[in-house]
């Protein structure tokens, strides 16, 4: 999710180029109104957007019960930033610009931690 078209084009090409689907939202409440029924396996987001920020999509849902593994990413990274993303849960915190070997990498942590709370997760049966 980010508010520059031409990012968004890139990382969902790149996360696409992995193998794996990609929906792309310019903003925060793009992705809350229009998002998909069930939560992605990660979400990607920048925290510079009109309306709501990145942080604070992920303290929403956070809030709401969703722990899917969020990537942050910024061009104006802070340390207070930082630590404000990582202490509502993100799992990575990204400055720009993001290398393709970097984001794969923080991506692939993502989904296995994403794995992991599945297989920890009781079944339904």
């Amino acid at each position: 999710m980010d508010d520059d078209e031409a990012v968004r084009t890139a990382t969902a090409s790149l996360v696409r180029s992995l193998g794996y689907a990609a929906l792309t939202y310019a903003c925060a409440q793009d992705y809350l109104r229009d998002g998909p029924g069930s939560p992605p396996d990660c979400l990607i987001t920048d925290v510079q957007m009109p309306g709501m920020t990145g942080v604070e999509l992920q303290e929403r849902l956070r809030a709401e019960g969703h722990a899917l593994p969020i990537i942050v990413v910024t061009a104006f990274a802070s340390e207070a930033l930082r630590q404000r993303a990582l202490a509502s849960g993100a799992f990575a915190f990204l400055e720009k610009p993001v290398g393709g070997d970097l984001m794969e990498q923080s991506l692939q942590l993502a989904l296995e931690e994403c794995r992991r709370r599945r297989a920890a997760e009781p079944s339904a049966d």
